[in-house]
């Protein structure tokens, strides 16, 4: 550093370096970088999946920040929320920027959760040792989902009002004690201002915080334990003679710099278009319905929750036959909400001695492609009025997404798998 720059002179430290030694002897910010980001040692071979997990810490940014402009101006009343929502879309400057961006960023976090939970099942990232993170991970999908369905309410749009009632009737069909549970949950007798305002509380403090919480803690154990590869090699088993792994680079500046910020940039590009042009994605972000005041004495024709949940709300739908004397609609809620935990059971599911889909065989890769059209086709349905054919249709994509789960102790075993190299392969 010449004597311009560094005010103490040649071989001096400057402002900058004697600022950070400061904060280092009171707090570890240098020891917190070189751990989490400069001698964070990555697998070399990542690829486009693994762009998903930064990705979604963008939209929790974007989520986080529109959020709290939108609170400043909504307010969580029966007679005032629809209308702040109006108010917010045509009075404040840029509010209808804000709204489009906490909207559409709501559906975005779904689709690059759901593309960074595939690419976790695709690769076995919830093997040994990594069973802690695929847990915190599913704890932020259901707090996620929380999240979503709360935030979906809070227009109190004829969708937003009678989507919550169908959905929290469901709690209705627990036998004995339902009728007192929905009325804890609603907070009265019926839908009302009291909801409204519980569930804008829920939705502006308490999930946030757990949110937050959550992703800190899904970072700090995958950064205990080390990142997972396309290959499933443990990268920790073969290290030079400073500790380095061979197979490894340093997350920053090569994987931040070279492999996220182009994914960043380019997602943003598709999500500013589809904010700017269309917002609504034909009534799958936002429901017609819900540019209408909640009406409690008007039913819409056709309710539906928001295309992130139908898939759910699908298999909820399939089961239509009473058991054991209970209504179907309690074995309805069980298999949709068995659905939505099942995932959190994989660790100890799969049986296959390889981690990765590349070295797995024939069966276990056909029971994924399996998966996906069940639960592609499962979200279609999910948004279409109910009937004898796709009620059939539900049920066998029901059937579908619970085979993957429920025969993988059995097919991971007995399948032929390909030998896994000691090192990652160089392609």
């Amino acid at each position: 550093m010449s004597e311009s720059t560094n005010p103490g002179g040649p071989g001096k430290p400057g402002p900058m370096a004697n600022l950070v030694a400061w904060i280092d002897e009171r707090f570890p910010l240098t020891e917190t970088y070189e751990y989490h980001m400069s001698k964070y040692w990555a697998p070399k071979n990542f690829n486009i999946w693994y762009v998903f997990g930064v990705l979604s810490m963008v939209v929790l940014v974007n989520q986080l920040l529109t959020g709290i402009w939108l609170t400043m101006s909504y307010v969580p009343s029966g007679d005032g929320a629809f209308a702040s929502v109006e108010y917010i879309m045509r009075d404040v400057e840029y509010g209808w920027l804000l709204r489009y961006l906490h909207s559409t960023g709501a559906s975005a976090f779904f689709v690059v959760v759901y593309l960074h939970m595939f690419r976790g099942m695709m690769y076995g990232s919830y093997r040994k040792p990594r069973e802690l993170i695929w847990l915190i991970g599913m704890a932020i999908f259901l707090v996620l989902m929380a999240e979503g369905f709360l935030g979906y309410v809070l227009p109190w749009g004829q969708m937003s009002y009678w989507g919550a009632q169908v959905i929290v009737s469901l709690v209705g069909a627990v036998p004995f004690v339902g009728p007192d549970l929905m009325e804890w949950v609603r907070g009265d007798f019926l839908m009302s201002e009291i909801t409204l305002n519980r569930f804008f509380a829920l939705h502006v403090v308490a999930l946030p915080l757990m949110l937050i919480l959550l992703v800190f803690l899904h970072i700090v154990a995958l950064h205990h334990v080390g990142s997972n590869n396309p290959d499933g090699i443990e990268i920790k088993k073969h290290k030079d003679e400073n500790g380095r792994p061979l197979d490894s680079v340093a997350f920053h500046p090569y994987y931040t710099i070279g492999h996220d910020l182009p994914a960043i940039v380019a997602f943003l590009f598709i999500f500013c278009a589809v904010v700017f042009f269309a917002p609504e994605m034909g009534g799958y972000f936002l429901e017609p319905p819900n540019f209408q005041e909640a009406n409690p004495l008007q039913t819409p024709e056709h309710i539906a929750p928001v295309w992130y949940f139908t898939p759910f709300y699908a298999m909820l739908r399939a089961a239509t036959y009473p058991l054991l004397g209970i209504d179907a609609k309690f074995w309805g809620l069980v298999v949709m909400g068995v659905a939505v935990i099942l995932p959190a059971a994989l660790p100890w599911l799969d049986r296959s001695p390889v981690k990765s889909i590349r070295y797995k065989g024939a069966i276990s890769k056909g029971m994924l492609a399996m998966l996906v059209v069940s639960f592609v086709m499962l979200g279609w349905l999910g948004t279409q009025p109910a009937g004898p054919v796709y009620e059939f249709l539900a049920q066998l994509g029901t059937a579908g997404y619970f085979a993957y789960f429920i025969l993988m102790p059995w097919y991971t075993r007995v399948e032929k798998t390909k030998p896994v190299p000691e090192r990652i392969p160089e392609r």
